[in-house]
């Protein structure tokens, strides 16, 4: 399994965003803060050709139960979502929880990372 998950999408940025955070709720997930880099950079004079904005989502329960058992996971939460644009083209992805948690060695907390990634990957794929 990659780290990296993604899926193009035949939408714009806008209705990609929108679409993947109507979806995110319906699966306990919200979006707690987002950054587009290609306009923060553009801030510092900077330009970076495509938008990539990412998002930093969170189910309450489940990270609550993760920093429970281990707080160090602290340091990769919240989960990274990603909806960026290559050329006329939009993509939607996410770093793979079960990856990350996987780096701690906790594998009580395997059930919980499985269940984050599908959730995270079902709305993707509902965002398409």
């Amino acid at each position: 399994m990659d780290i990296v998950y993604e899926k193009r999408t035949d939408k714009n940025l806008e209705e990609a965003i929108q679409s993947l955070e109507e979806n995110l709720k319906e699966n306990s997930f919200g979006i707690l803060w987002q950054l587009n880099f290609k306009d923060k950079l553009a801030e510092k004079g900077l330009e970076l050709k495509d938008d990539f904005v990412v998002l930093e989502v969170c189910n309450p329960k489940q990270a609550k139960e993760v920093l429970e058992k281990n707080i160090h996971i602290g340091y990769v939460l919240p989960c990274k979502m990603v909806v960026r644009t290559e050329g006329n083209k939009t993509y939607m992805g996410m770093t793979s929880p079960e990856k990350l948690i996987s780096l701690f060695d906790e594998s009580e907390l395997d059930e919980v990372a499985k269940s984050v990634e599908m959730a995270l990957k079902k709305a993707i794929t509902a965002s398409i």
